[in-house]
């Protein structure tokens, strides 16, 4: 399995609108087209307006086919439509687990 890390750098100010945004509107679209939901944070201490979703895949291929069939649903583009202007930058990094990581 491999994760795929996504980091938020929201606009100061956002942070709660941009979370409530994603719990009502967003993550339930990426459940049913995505691979395995492992977390989403917030920070309290540190880089604040900050946001970091894990979500866990077969393969990079699979991890394709899924975010393709996402990018074609009209309720994910109206979604993207709400957090415009939200985020003030994006990173996105695929992690694969050690043989000891509880993550497999």
């Amino acid at each position: 399995m491999i994760y795929e890390e996504r980091d938020y750098h929201i606009r100061p100010g956002k942070l709660a609108a941009f979370v409530a945004c994603y719990r009502d509107h967003g993550v339930a679209l990426q459940k049913k087209y995505l691979g395995t939901f492992v977390s989403y944070f917030t920070t309290e201490i540190g880089e604040l307006n900050h946001v970091v979703a894990l979500w866990g895949f077969n393969s990079l291929d699979e991890r394709a086919a899924m975010r393709k069939a996402m990018l074609a649903d009209p309720a994910w583009q109206d979604y993207l439509a709400r957090v415009d202007g939200m985020i003030e930058r994006q990173t996105t990094r695929i992690l694969t687990p050690t043989d000891f990581s509880p993550l497999q």
